[in-house]
C-alpha cells in the first residue's frame, strides 16, 4: 500500500504576484512556483502545501507575519466561502495593476508580439452592484460552515438558495445579501425563498433529483426594467401560481415574469421552453440611444455601463469614415456591429446561436438599421470563400469571440483575405495572444487596451488594434 505523502510547510514566504485564474505567487525554498488562494501580493506568511506537481505546488497560508499594504476589507460577509469575488481583499487601484499585467505578460510571452505604448486599463465607476444578469440555485442540502460541522447542535433546517460552492456540485452556499447587482435583486430573491419555505415548496435535491425549487435567474437592465425567470424541477401547479401570483403582486415592478419546468439532469436553460406568466416575455437595454431585445436566453454583456465603454474603444480603435465594408465575427446578438453601423458603409455580422441571430434581426429593425446583415452558422464552416465572394471582402474585421478564442480555420481565412484593419476584442487574453501569434508576419498592434468589466474578480478583457504591414 502506498503511503500518502504529507504536506509540507514552508515558513516566513513572501507573496509576489497575482497570476491566472485569480491565484497569487509564492516561491518555495527549490524555486519552485506556489499558488495560493487566500492572499494577497506583499503577505508574509506560512503555507501548507496542498497537491503538488512537478514544477508547481498548491498551497494555503495558514499563518500571516505581515499582511500585505495592498489589502482592503471585504465588504461580504460571505468572501472566505463564496468563490465569486476573489479579489475583495485586494484594492481596486492594485486589482487594475494585476489585470495589466496580465494581459500584457500574456501578449509578450505567449504571443511573443511586439506592443507599442498601451493606453492604461480602463477601471470601472460602479465596483459593485454592476451585474444585470445573476443566477441562483435553490438546494435541499445547503453547504454547511464548519462552526456549524464541528457543533453539538443539530440543524433543522437545510435548505438554501444561493451560489454553487466551488467544487461541489450539490452544495449550495445560502445567501442573504449579494453585491454585485443592484435593488431590488437580494429582495427579490429573499422573498421567494421565504415564501418557498413557507408554503413548503421543496428545494431541489440534486443527488436525489427531487424537489420542487431549481434556478432563480434575475436580469435588472440599464433602463430599469426587470426580468424574473423561476425554474422548477417538478410541477405542482397550485404551488407554483400560489408562489408566481405572490411575487407578481409584492413587486409590481417585474416587467417580465417567467417560468420553465425542467426535469431533465442539468439545469441548463437552452433547450426548454420558458413560458410567460406576466408581463413582458423580454426587457429592454439600451445603449447611445439603441434599443437591444433581451431574452431570458439572450447574451448581452453582464455589465451594461463598462459594456459601453468597451463598444466604444472598439468603435474607436476601428476608424471607420463611412465607406467601410465590415465584418463583425462572432457577433452575439449584433450589439457591436449596431453599434458601429452608422460609422459603417455596411456590417455583416456572423454567429453560431441561431437563436442570437434572430434577436440581432429584430433589434436591427427596432432600431431603424438597415446597413447590417445577420447570418448564423458555424464561424470556420460559413466564413469561407462563397461566404466572401457574396458580400466583398472587409475593409475592416471586428471579432470577439469566446474564451477559447478563435479556430485555426478562421485566423487562416482572415490572413487570407487581409482586411486593413482588425479589431481584436478578447476576454482571455492568453488565447487571443496565442491567436495574434498567427498574424504577427502580416499585421503589427498598434492599440492595445484592457477594460476591467468584472471588478473584484481577476477577468479582464482586452482591446487590440492590428494593422497590415
Amino acid at each position: 500500500m502506498a503511503r500518502k505523502k504529507k504536506n509540507l510547510i514552508f515558513e516566513n514566504v513572501e507573496v509576489i504576484d497575482a497570476g491566472a485564474r485569480g491565484k497569487t505567487v509564492a516561491k518555495a525554498p527549490d524555486g519552485r512556483v506556489i499558488f495560493l488562494t487566500n492572499t494577497v501580493p506583499g503577505d508574509v506568511v506560512d503555507i501548507r502545501t496542498g497537491k503538488k506537481r512537478k514544477a508547481y505546488f498548491e498551497g494555503t497560508a495558514i499563518k500571516f507575519h505581515k499582511k500585505s499594504d495592498k489589502r482592503a476589507e471585504p465588504i461580504c460577509d460571505y468572501f472566505e466561502h463564496c468563490g465569486g469575488c476573489k479579489w475583495q481583499n485586494m484594492g481596486y487601484e492594485h486589482q487594475l495593476f494585476y489585470k495589466q499585467k496580465e494581459v500584457t505578460n500574456n501578449l509578450v510571452r505567449i504571443g511573443h508580439l511586439e506592443l507599442p505604448e498601451i493606453t492604461p486599463i480602463l477601471g470601472c465607476k460602479q465596483q459593485y452592484f454592476y451585474r444585470n444578469k445573476m443566477e441562483f440555485s435553490f438546494s435541499s442540502s445547503r453547504w454547511l460552515t464548519y462552526d456549524e460541522i464541528n457543533s453539538d447542535k443539530e440543524i433543522d433546517n437545510k435548505d438554501a438558495c444561493g451560489f454553487h460552492i466551488a467544487g461541489m456540485w450539490d452544495k449550495i452556499l445560502d445567501i442573504e445579501k449579494c453585491h454585485l447587482q443592484e435593488d431590488p435583486s437580494n429582495d427579490i430573491r429573499n422573498f421567494v425563498k421565504d415564501f418557498s419555505l413557507e408554503h413548503q415548496l421543496p428545494f431541489f435535491n440534486p443527488r436525489e433529483q427531487s424537489g420542487m425549487m431549481r434556478t432563480l435567474m434575475l436580469r435588472i437592465a440599464s433602463t430599469g426594467e426587470i426580468m424574473v425567470v423561476i425554474q422548477f424541477y417538478e410541477e405542482q401547479k397550485e404551488k407554483r401560481e400560489l408562489l408566481l401570483d405572490a411575487l407578481a403582486n409584492k413587486f409590481p415592478q417585474i416587467t417580465s415574469l417567467q417560468y420553465v419546468i425542467n426535469s431533465k439532469a442539468n439545469d441548463t436553460l437552452y433547450d426548454q421552453d420558458i413560458i410567460l406568466y406576466k408581463g413582458r416575455d423580454h426587457i429592454f437595454e439600451e445603449m447611445e440611444g439603441l434599443k437591444f431585445k433581451i431574452g431570458p436566453k439572450s447574451f448581452y454583456q453582464t455589465n451594461s455601463e463598462q459594456a459601453f465603454e468597451l463598444y466604444k474603444i472598439t468603435r474607436d480603435f476601428a476608424g471607420l469614415s463611412g465607406n467601410e465594408l465590415v465584418f463583425d465575427l462572432y457577433t452575439g446578438t449584433g450589439t457591436i456591429a449596431q453599434f458601429v453601423a452608422k460609422n459603417a458603409k455596411k456590417v455583416i455580422g456572423v454567429e453560431s446561436v441561431p437563436d442570437a441571430i434572430t434577436d440581432a434581426n429584430y433589434n436591427a429593425q427596432l432600431n431603424q438599421i438597415e446597413n447590417v446583415e445577420f447570418y448564423a452558422g458555424d464561424m470556420k464552416d460559413v466564413f469561407n470563400n462563397a461566404f466572401i465572394a457574396t458580400h466583398g471582402k472587409p475593409d475592416v474585421i471586428i471579432t470577439d469571440p469566446p474564451r477559447d478564442g478563435m479556430h485555426k480555420n478562421v485566423v487562416a481565412k482572415i490572413l487570407e483575405i487581409a482586411p486593413k484593419k482588425i479589431v481584436y476584442v478578447s476576454c482571455n487574453s492568453a488565447t487571443q495572444a496565442r491567436d495574434l501569434s498567427l498574424m504577427k508576419n502580416q499585421y503589427k498592434i498598434t492599440k492595445s487596451q484592457a477594460v476591467d468589466m468584472f471588478p473584484q474578480t481577476h477577468h479582464v478583457e482586452n482591446v487590440v488594434l492590428l494593422e497590415k504591414i
